[in-house]
């Protein structure tokens, strides 16, 4: 189905607001608060502000690229605008390694929060010891994340009225459970106690901010780029539906975190020997309950299903336009971005992100801790080319209409991509290991692609597959690059002390502005060169007073 401006643009500005907002209020306010107060203490306050601000800079400039290009899943579609297909196949594939992650991490969500009913069954989902799923807990994660996904099976349209209904209902609990808790009895000492407002340092904030859910939680605004090609007006919907969602969720994870760490009984966090000791498997469920309240631990074990069942309406369909695109580029199969002509989902999408969820969830995904570690350093990456893509375009398309433009982003680009960069190495070795290897695997698939194609298209050359390479090497390199001054940073951040204390966060600072302005130009000489296929001015975004009608370039989904 071609999915054309006149035939799918019906999302009102409320709507995306309320995809945002139900994406950002997944499981991440389930978890989010008791672990970055275990891994930072009562500085885990900062580490939100610390994350809205970095998400904030990543999403503006994403505004930018996708309020031009307003492209369902678009995130994973202009790392091959600005700098051709190799380079769109390697950040088109973290975006959908992060995307896809997120599903089976909502139903390991859930299937946690149960272990706060009073069922025997229900006891035996997580091994108390090691705070995992068990085997009976890991079967119904299965069983969640299929009810989970089935949600979105038949109808985009459902996708929006679903959303919003469960976004509403969802919203109303943290509200009260942060009410609740503060009233039952708020303890100002605990932000001092036992070592102080930052007991373990400020690294272990900066590490809070990628390990602990707070880039996860904040992650939501990418339904929001992903989804916004559909909205009635892109170019003025996107960028404040990413405003009134981020600062609607700063301010409620701000009283969630402030709520958990005031509302923790003083003996409890002595008997634990401080912030590292205080463990719960299902952090607010668990706390209501050692307060005695018990209506909050109902709402909250019912939340626990509302929350992540709404996250995942919009990740389901995210992670499907990432697919549909990446088939449309020809590095996965065609087949995989055909529509359903009734229903208007794109199933062999859904279905290819289905397998990969439970390959996930069977093999990694043993904690909501432990996955969303690795997830957010993936995120990071989904990040990188947001900042670049403004670089390189506002070169090589100057008159390209631009609905919202980044101010001053001579300057914002390459500081949020310096950021960004260090966000990667905040999320601690040797999660940065691991997600260079699972991200540059994706470069030896597309040599084989490409090669593919040359000799189907013009017999083969080795020199036309080099010179599409050229403009990734510098992703390439940099990955490298910043994973080997994560596995020789300071231990505070999983390294091997090579380069102890802040040294290695401040080498990562200013080496990636060398990394932008490389990346830039590598994208200006592949535009020059014809390697990105984009669109020419006349079939690029149009002014925002355009009709329905218009012309801006879509993917068929």
């Amino acid at each position: 189905m071609d999915m054309s401006a006149g035939e799918r643009k019906g999302l009102s500005l409320f709507a995306l607001i309320m995809i945002g907002i139900g994406s950002i209020f997944g499981s991440g306010w389930l978890f989010g608060a008791g672990s970055a107060a275990q891994v930072a203490g009562p500085a885990a306050v900062v580490a939100w502000v610390i994350g809205v601000i970095f998400i904030g800079m990543i999403a503006m400039s994403y505004a930018e690229v996708g309020s031009a290009y307003p492209i369902p899943g678009g995130m994973a579609r202009y790392g091959h605008l600005s700098h051709g297909p190799v380079l769109g196949f390697l950040t088109g594939w973290a975006v959908w390694i992060a995307t896809a992650s997120l599903i089976p991490i909502e139903s390991i969500a859930a299937t946690q929060y149960m272990t706060s009913w009073s069922f025997d069954w229900a006891q035996g989902l997580v091994d108390p010891a090691t705070h995992q799923l068990t085997l009976s807990g890991t079967a119904v994660a299965l069983v969640l994340t299929l009810a989970l996904w089935l949600t979105c099976f038949w109808s985009v349209q459902l996708l929006a009225r679903a959303n919003t209904v469960l976004t509403l209902v969802k919203f109303a609990i943290p509200v009260l459970a942060v009410l609740a808790l503060i009233g039952s009895g708020f303890h100002p000492s605990n932000f001092t106690a036992h070592g102080g407002f930052a007991p373990y340092g400020w690294p272990a904030v900066l590490t809070a901010v990628t390990t602990c859910g707070v880039v996860f939680a904040f992650n939501g605004f990418q339904a929001v780029v992903n989804l916004g090609g559909a909205a009635k007006n892109p170019g003025r919907a996107i960028p404040l539906a990413l405003v009134g969602a981020l600062s609607l969720g700063l301010v409620i994870y701000l009283a969630l975190q402030i709520a958990y760490l005031g509302s923790v009984p003083p003996e409890l966090l002595a008997r634990s020997g401080g912030w590292q000791g205080v463990n719960l498997n299902s952090p607010f469920a668990d706390l209501a309950g050692l307060l005695m309240l018990h209506w909050v631990v109902t709402m909250l074990q019912f939340g626990a299903f509302i929350s992540p069942a709404g996250s995942n309406i919009a990740n389901v369909a995210s992670a499907a336009y990432m697919v549909t695109n990446l088939a449309e580029t020809g590095f996965f199969p065609r087949k995989l971005a055909a529509v359903h002509p009734r229903y208007g989902t794109a199933r062999p999408a859904m279905w290819l992100n289905l397998a990969f969820s439970v390959v996930l969830l069977i093999t990694v995904g043993r904690s909501w801790q432990a996955l969303a570690g690795v997830v957010s350093a993936a995120m990071v990456i989904s990040y990188l080319i947001g900042p670049i893509a403004v670089g390189v375009l506002r070169r090589t398309r100057p008159d390209l209409p631009r609905p919202f433009r980044l101010p001053a982003a001579g300057v914002l680009c390459p500081v949020t991509f310096a950021f960004a960069a260090c966000a990667l190495y905040w999320s601690k070795w040797p999660e940065t290991g691991k997600i260079t290897v699972l991200t540059l695997v994706a470069a030896p698939v597309a040599a084989l692609v490409l090669r593919r194609r040359a000799r189907k298209e013009s017999g083969g050359q080795q020199a036309g597959l080099l010179r599409q390479f050229a403009p990734a090497w510098w992703m390439i390199a940099f990955l490298v690059w910043t994973a080997t001054v994560s596995a020789l940073g300071g231990k505070e951040f999983g390294g091997r002390d090579v380069l102890p204390g802040e040294l290695g966060t401040v080498l990562i600072a200013v080496t990636a502005p060398l990394f932008y302005f490389w990346a830039v130009r590598s994208g200006v000489r592949a535009h020059a060169q014809g390697l990105t296929g984009d669109p020419s001015p006349a079939e690029a975004a149009p002014a925002p007073a355009a009709s329905d009608d218009d012309a801006r370039p879509m993917a068929a989904v």
